[in-house]
Parts: structure tokens; C-alpha cells; sequence
């Protein structure tokens, strides 16, 4: 029983051996033209990755087992082991290829575990004593390099995909160049055999071009190893000031608990964390996290208060901005010691879903209001910090909509607190245009994820399977978890510029069905009520001052004073800069606001080109 295994093992491998070079040579061709296809264009072809995967696997296997040598003179554990990977390679490219269903996450695995077993064959070839010098550092490093890619494989799955994609296509392409080599080479030596009899193992000379490739590849690897190393940093960790006790006030506005905050604090200012009771989505009381800034000194009287809503930093719980290393720098609150020198306190909240439970309520207008609101209203029962009624809301992009939402409902929600102006920079005002242009946006892709993770989150008729292509699927619920601070967002940007040719980002316009009905409810209100500060960059590619002109123009149709400036050459996070002439204009705004003065009302509206 055991003979006739042995024989027709070596059946097969006489007749691997045999096959036409014909064939070889449209194998090897095969794999070098879907190399390229993987190689030039991973993320075009997401969708269908997996089955390109798949095929290249099972070309790869049988590459292999065209190449097993005869294994007459070995033991049965080494015949085994000489078939076992190139059956493997088939067998999982088969079951990749044959499985539409196999999660992005899941072929990043398999390819990754092959990587690894391949790298280890290798090296176990290179010791074979069989081998010359020259295969044994080629098998060596070849198989150095597979090991270190699959582990980079498996240590990103979500974006490494994308790069394991890339070195299987180029390890197909390099593959196919030297088996047509080979079949071409062996169609020769056939035609010489009987000329003249094959060299000696002996007399054979080295062939170290394949070494030298082999030698260069761990350099590629270990280059790769080095630069993503920052990415494996962890993120920021939340710590138990963000859980919510059993028993918490029933109202919003109350205060839960405070402590001293005195990272990146002015030192002229002290500081505190604050977690706080507001109003959520479904409208129950929920908690909120966010900071309290007030100067030191003083005269006694109650300091005058700035209601800052922070831009996006993220849409995941680590992401709250009084959690990162830099907490103003993170939300865009470049100016916090030009804030603290005119005396006037900041009050910046998190929002709900940063720092404490979720989810994040990402560019959701009265949610992110009410959170902005209940913020001050909290801020006032720490009497440590002795604030006044007094109140100017200032916000930036995300918070920039926010702020103008906070403007228009605090009359009805938070009478209490004196609104005297709000100052909206390079606002959201429009996030069914914001989200609908993402494809055109740097980085858009980014956004797209907090936004869409935030609303198929809070809403269950939204869902990624109805909007968002299968192949995008898996990326943009991994961005979603990454604040724009983290290293890792480094991978998201990997990700943005590689999708930056495909047609699109949403498989259904999100301009219809629920999710374009929910954005829309998001749209900044026209009436905010107190004097209104619109800031813009008009070089601004994330909220185009076209956007911004349309908003303003139908806010000022409504009666509402504004003053309205736009501001040439200036970027969108630019505008908060302290070199940016904004910050003085918005400063001296916010004196006024702050001393009662009001703008003249037969000027009820203007605008003007800064720059």
C-alpha cells in the first residue's frame, strides 16, 4: 500500500515535470499580468479582491508544484513536506476565490498566514544541504522577507490589505518573470541534452542575481517594519473620570463630578475636567466629559465666558479632546493663551460619545447644542471657577456648525445662559453637502467615516451594506475608530489617496433615504438670534466658501445680523492659526459682544474680503 503511494507521488511529480512548456509559459504569464492588475491597482479592484487573491494563490500553487523536485531519495516526512505548501497555497486560494462572502479582514489573515509559512519554508530550504550558497541566501532572505510582511499583514489587517495586496502583486510579477524564464531556459536545455550531458552539481556556477533581488527585498521589509513602527503607538486610554455612576442628576446642566486638569494648561490659567448631565439623541438625559479653563487672578468679578465647540478630532470614545496629549491643539483651539490674556474663561465641552459612552453624535446640530449649552450650565456649580452669565459661543468646523445650532436654541433650551454672539469658523453649516463631496475633499474619506459610523450607530435603517461599496466597508469602520490625532490615522491617509481615482465613495447617494433625511434635520438653522461672526478661509477645500456663501446668504434673508468675512489664501484649519488675521478680528468682535455694543442696524448684514 505504502509502495503504491510512493509510485504515484512520483507519477505525479514525473508528470509536473513533463508538462508542456506551452503551458509554463502561459502560467507564468498569467501571474505576471495579475501581479500587475493587484500591484497597480489594489483599491480599484477591493471589491473583487479576494477572488484576485484567491486566483493568484492557486497560481502560485501550482507554479510550485511544477517545480517540486524528485523526491525519490527523500524521506516520507520531507516527500510531505515538499508538497504540502503548494497544496496549501491551492487549497486556501480555492476556498479565498470560491467564499464572496470572506470578510476584507479575513483575506488580509490568510494571505498574511501564507506569507509566513511561505517565508518559513524558505527558510527551511536554505538549510537543505543540497543547496549552493548562492539558493541558500536567496531562500533565506526571500523567506526573511515573507515572514516580516505577514506579520505586517496580520498586524494591520484593516489597511494592510492594501499593502499586502501590493507586495503579493509584486511577488506574483517577480514570480512569473523567472518561471518564463525558467520554462524558456528548460525549452533549451532540452533542445541541448542530447548534445551534450547536464553539468555536475559540482561544476554548476552561481547565479547570484536572484540573491541580489532576494537581499533587496529584505531591505524593502525592514524599511517597512521601521517607518510603521510609530503606528503601532497605542491610542489614548479612557480612564475611569468618564463612567458614569450609578446614580446621576435627572435633569441636564448639573454637574457630576470635577477635578484639577493640568496638561498644556497656560500657565497663567488653571483648569479642570468636567463630567456632566445633557440631553442626548433620544432626548433622555445622558453624561457628557469637557474642560474648564479660567485665568488666574483677577479682581473677584465673575469671568466672561467663550463656549467653544471643538472641530473633529474623531468620532470613537478615545477621541475626546481632554484625553489627548495637546487637548486645545486637538480640537482647533489654537488660541487658548489669547483666550486666558483677555480675561475671559473657556468653557469646552466633548460632546457626548468623546471621553464618555457613546455613540458619538457626529455633526448631529442639536445634540452637539445641547452638550455646548449644558457644558456652561454645569461649569457654573464649580464656584472654584467663578463664571459669569456672560456668554460668546465660538466653534470650529464641526463645532463651527455646532456653535451655530448652540446660537439658535438657547433661548428655548438654556434660557439661563446669556448668549450675547456666536462666532461660527469655516462652519458645517451644510453636512448633506459636506458628506455628498467627500470624494473631492483631502482626507474626505476620513470624515465620511466618523459621519457615516455616527448615523448608522444612532440610526438602525441606516447601515453600511445600503450605502458604503463592500470593498470600503471594512476601512471605513477602522477609521471611524481612529482620532485624527492617533499615528495610526497615517494609515487612513494610505487609505484616502488610494481611493482617490475610484469613482466613488458611496455605493447610493447619501443624499436619499434615511441618511440623507437624517443629515438634512443636521442643516444650521437660519435664526441663531444673537449678533452672528462667520469666519472662512476662501482657499478652504473641506467646506467650500460656495457652501458658505449660499448659508450666509440665506441667513441674512431671514433678518439676522451678521458679519460675514472671508478670508484670501487661508486653508480651512488655517483660519485658526494665531498668525490668521481672524483671530484678531473675532477677538475684537467678541470685546464688543462681550461690552454690549451692538453693530448698526441698518447694517444688518455684511460681508467682506479679507487679505
Amino acid at each position: 500500500m505504502a509502495r503504491r503511494r510512493i509510485l504515484s507521488r512520483l507519477a505525479i511529480v514525473r508528470a509536473l515535470s513533463r508538462t508542456p512548456t506551452w503551458a509554463r509559459v502561459v502560467l507564468a504569464v498569467a501571474s505576471i499580468l495579475l501581479g500587475a492588475v493587484v500591484f497597480l491597482r489594489p483599491t480599484t479592484a477591493l471589491g473583487a479582491l479576494a477572488a484576485l487573491l484567491g486566483t493568484g494563490m492557486v497560481l502560485t500553487g501550482l507554479l510550485e508544484l511544477i517545480d517540486v523536485p524528485d523526491t525519490s531519495g527523500l524521506s516520507r516526512a520531507r516527500r510531505a513536506a515538499r508538497f504540502a505548501l503548494p497544496i496549501g497555497w491551492i487549497a486556501l486560494g480555492l476556498f479565498v476565490f470560491a467564499w464572496p462572502g470572506l470578510t476584507v479582514r479575513a483575506v488580509a489573515a490568510i494571505t498574511g498566514i501564507l506569507l509566513i509559512v511561505n517565508g518559513a519554508a524558505g527558510l527551511g530550504s536554505a538549510l537543505l544541504p543540497d543547496r549552493g550558497w548562492d539558493d541558500r541566501i536567496a531562500d533565506a532572505a526571500f523567506g526573511i522577507t515573507g515572514v516580516i510582511f505577514g506579520l505586517l499583514a496580520l498586524g494591520w489587517p484593516d489597511i494592510t490589505l492594501l499593502v499586502v495586496a501590493v507586495v503579493f502583486g509584486a511577488w506574483l510579477i517577480m514570480r512569473g518573470i523567472a518561471d518564463l524564464w525558467a520554462a524558456l531556459r528548460s525549452r533549451r536545455a532540452r533542445r541541448r541534452a542530447d548534445a551534450s550531458p547536464p553539468p555536475t552539481p559540482a561544476a554548476r556556477r552561481p547565479r547570484w542575481g536572484r540573491a541580489a533581488v532576494a537581499l533587496l527585498s529584505v531591505t524593502v521589509a525592514v524599511a517597512a517594519s521601521v517607518l510603521t513602527a510609530p503606528l503601532r503607538v497605542g491610542s489614548t486610554v479612557v480612564d475611569e473620570f468618564y463612567a458614569a455612576p450609578r446614580s446621576i442628576p435627572g435633569e441636564p446642566g448639573r454637574l457630576v463630578r470635577a477635578e484639577p486638569f493640568t496638561r498644556e494648561v497656560p500657565d497663567d490659567a488653571q483648569a479642570w475636567r468636567i463630567l456632566y448631565t445633557t440631553t442626548g439623541v433620544d432626548g433622555l438625559v445622558r453624561v457628557a466629559s469637557g474642560l474648564v479653563v479660567v485665568p488666574t487672578g483677577g479682581d473677584g468679578r465673575p469671568w466672561p465666558v467663550i463656549d467653544w465647540d471643538h472641530g473633529t478630532t474623531g468620532f470613537a470614545q478615545h477621541c475626546a479632546p481632554s484625553l489627548q496629549e495637546r487637548p486645545f491643539w486637538a480640537g482647533g483651539m489654537y488660541v487658548i493663551k489669547r483666550v486666558i490674556r483677555e480675561g475671559w474663561a473657556l468653557v469646552a465641552t466633548d460632546y457626548i460619545g468623546l471621553g464618555t459612552q457613546g455613540p458619538h453624535p457626529y455633526l448631529f446640530g442639536r445634540a452637539s447644542a445641547t452638550a455646548s449649552l449644558d457644558a456652561v450650565r454645569a461649569a457654573r456649580e464649580l464656584t472654584e471657577a467663578n463664571l459669569g452669565p456672560s456668554t460668546v459661543v465660538w466653534g470650529h468646523s464641526q463645532g463651527g456648525g455646532a456653535a451655530l445650532w448652540t446660537g439658535a436654541l438657547a433661548r428655548e433650551y438654556a434660557p439661563n445662559v446669556w448668549v450675547r454672539g456666536v462666532a461660527a469658523f469655516a462652519p458645517a453649516s451644510d453636512p448633506p453637502a459636506l458628506v455628498g463631496h467627500v470624494s473631492e475633499v483631502p482626507g474626505g474619506l476620513i470624515f465620511a467615516s466618523y459621519a457615516f459610523a455616527a448615523y448608522s450607530a444612532i440610526y438602525p435603517d441606516i447601515t453600511y451594506e445600503q450605502y458604503i461599496p463592500p470593498g470600503l466597508q471594512t476601512s471605513l469602520r477602522a477609521m471611524s475608530q481612529r482620532c485624527l490625532t492617533d499615528p495610526t490615522i497615517a494609515l487612513s491617509v494610505i487609505a484616502v489617496i488610494g481611493t482617490s481615482a475610484d469613482p466613488g465613495i458611496f455605493a447610493t447617494d447619501p443624499s436619499y433615504g434615511p441618511l440623507g433625511t437624517r443629515l438634512r434635520e443636521s442643516v444650521a438653522p437660519l435664526e441663531i438670534g444673537a449678533p452672528l461672526f462667520v469666519g472662512q478661509g476662501i482657499s478652504d477645500s473641506i467646506v467650500p466658501v460656495r457652501t458658505q456663501d449660499a448659508y450666509v446668504k440665506r441667513v441674512c434673508a431671514t433678518g439676522q445680523r451678521v458679519d460675514y468675512r472671508r478670508y484670501v489664501g487661508f486653508e480651512h484649519a488655517q483660519v485658526m492659526e494665531n498668525y490668521s488675521p481672524m483671530i484678531a478680528d473675532v477677538i475684537a468682535w467678541t470685546k464688543a459682544r462681550f461690552a454690549g455694543e451692538y453693530a448698526d442696524l441698518t447694517q444688518k448684514c455684511t460681508t467682506v474680503d479679507v487679505g
